[in-house]
């Protein structure tokens, strides 16, 4: 079980890569001119100050993104990603992260949309607040499994789903392959993106092996660790499982991660793209 407020946790080494393979994924609908729909089951407010009590209470963002801010010769492939970033500061200050809602709207275009839910009560008017009289971006109050399972299948034919939840349960993790299984039935060409965090591993092969038994194709697992697996209370790790991943993702992150490693954990880092069920 993981206590999980995003504010205390934002642009640590989980969101790094997290925000990485969203970027990466919205990249490659980019090139296509019909419009995309990105969809965020569990929205957080958007963007947050580093320089808050919370953030420096913790100080994960400085083994995270304060690892790649001032760093020269980063991968061309995070160029999207560490835009993004900059795009809320000003200068050499690293003081805004962006949340994944943010991160996607650096993304879009004209066309596509955004479509997005937030059921804590604090957080809900942040994120209206920073997307307030947006007209690409429609904001629930709302369980995200729940709006999801209203959502789909979009009028666009193409897009992302990001299934970010707090794992705060047990039980969230069989939400998400439940979620995953009504989702598909609805709209089975759509990129799904599930974030997750290693607490304990069983916790993470008991939803990949629901996943795979989904009789569902291309599922493709992606995961950097900072530490090795242990008994002990705290995230070693974190990690994305896409389904119907962009042709490219995968080559993508065989040449990030090692670069992340060396970056973020270079004596006690690991990491591994892997295919969950190939095509």
């Amino acid at each position: 079980m993981l206590s999980y407020r995003h504010s205390f946790h934002a642009g640590n080494h989980a969101d790094v890569l997290k925000h990485i393979v969203q970027s990466l994924i919205l990249n490659a609908l980019q090139q296509k001119e019909t419009p995309f729909v990105y969809h965020d089951t569990h929205s957080g407010v958007g963007r947050y100050d580093l320089t808050h009590e919370w953030s420096e209470k913790t100080g994960e963002y400085k083994q995270g993104i304060g690892r790649l801010w001032q760093q020269a010769d980063t991968p061309v492939e995070i160029d999207s990603y560490l835009g993004a970033v900059k795009a809320l500061n000003q200068g050499d200050e690293l003081r805004y992260y962006p949340g994944s809602p943010r991160i996607a709207h650096a993304h879009l275009r004209a066309q596509d949309r955004m479509v997005l839910s937030e059921l804590h009560p604090s957080d809900y008017p942040l994120l209206e607040q920073e997307f307030s009289r947006d007209r690409q971006v429609a904001i629930y109050k709302q369980d995200g499994f729940a709006r999801l399972k209203a959502s789909l299948p979009p009028k666009e034919r193409r897009g992302l789903v990001l299934i970010d939840p707090p794992y705060e349960l047990a039980k969230e993790y069989r939400d998400v392959v439940q979620a995953i299984a009504q989702s598909h039935k609805r709209w089975s060409t759509g990129i799904y993106a599930i974030w997750y965090p290693v607490v304990n591993r069983c916790d993470i092969e008991d939803m990949l092996d629901g996943l795979a038994n989904l009789g569902i194709r291309k599922i493709l697992q992606i995961e950097l660790g900072v530490a090795p697996d242990t008994n002990q209370r705290g995230m070693t790790a974190s990690g994305m499982i896409v389904i119907n991943p962009p042709w490219k993702l995968e080559s993508e992150m065989q040449t990030i991660l090692p670069f992340l490693k060396q970056a973020i954990a270079p004596a006690t880092g690991h990491f591994k793209v892997e295919w969950v069920v190939p095509e």
